[in-house]
């Protein structure tokens, strides 16, 4: 089975769009424990290279500096608006130097992943809390990136001047305006249950992947009321996403 075409992988700070005149399935994928399996090194690489990182910007010491990664991640998803906003650190600097790691050696993928993910029918965008550069890295690595046409990693998420990464409802509305398609023709593909509740909110369609590694992943074995498809790999998906309701390509 070959690949899907070679195309360049457009970010949401590229503003180059292409009119969306047919109605397709959208596929918003998260990265880490959803399109790889980060819980087998990397997000020990990252809580290591973050603290570090915030011990060099705040100019505290490691202890304190790990209390607040997590004080800041647990209030707003992202230790880097917490740093931003009150101790008025540059975000991009210190997004690239949190994620100052060598990657490859951590990264560990489904064996076939490109192959299940071009069998899901739709467009696919990458929707990360992450950095661009550590995102784009990742889909290079894995030789995933002629998959998706476009990624929106956090340093895109800004509404007003503001950072509003996932689970924003606003995020989801922007995301929705930028196809300027209904919230039923979305479907998020997720490791963490919150970002998939806001998307329920708004009509978008939501697909659970379980991984343990997931914070409070093991507290929620059981089918909840906001996720209408709980799978544990993509291969997984391929197998099973006619359980959805997608939106079949049309020109007309």
């Amino acid at each position: 089975m070959q690949s899907a075409p070679q195309r360049p992988l457009r970010t949401r700070s590229g503003r180059h769009y292409p009119q969306t005149a047919t109605a397709q399935t959208v596929w918003l994928f998260d990265l880490d424990n959803t399109l790889h399996n980060a819980s087998q090194g990397i997000f020990q690489a990252i809580d290591r290279s973050m603290t570090e990182a915030v011990a060099e910007f705040v100019q505290v010491g490691m202890h304190e500096a790990n209390a607040l990664r997590q004080k800041y991640w647990k209030r707003y998803g992202a230790t880097m608006i917490g740093l931003h906003r009150h101790h008025g650190v540059d975000a991009h600097e210190f997004l690239h130097r949190s994620h100052n790691f060598e990657l490859q050696p951590l990264l560990c993928a489904e064996d076939d992943i490109i192959h299940q993910l071009n069998r899901l029918p739709g467009r696919k965008i990458v929707l990360t809390n992450a950095p661009e550069h550590y995102a784009r890295q990742v889909l290079q690595l894995v030789g995933m990136h002629s998959v998706f046409e476009e990624i929106w990693a956090i340093e895109h998420m800004q509404l007003q001047g503001r950072f509003r990464p996932k689970p924003s409802l606003a995020l989801m509305q922007q995301l929705q305006a930028r196809f300027a398609l209904p919230a039923e023709h979305f479907v998020l593909v997720e490791d963490t249950l919150r970002n998939l509740k806001s998307a329920k909110q708004l009509g978008m369609q939501t697909v659970h992947i379980f991984n343990p590694g997931t914070p409070h992943s093991a507290m929620h074995r059981g089918r909840n009321s906001y996720v209408d498809l709980r799978i544990h790999s993509i291969r997984d998906l391929a197998q099973r996403h006619r359980r959805l309701k997608l939106v079949e390509y049309s020109n007309r």
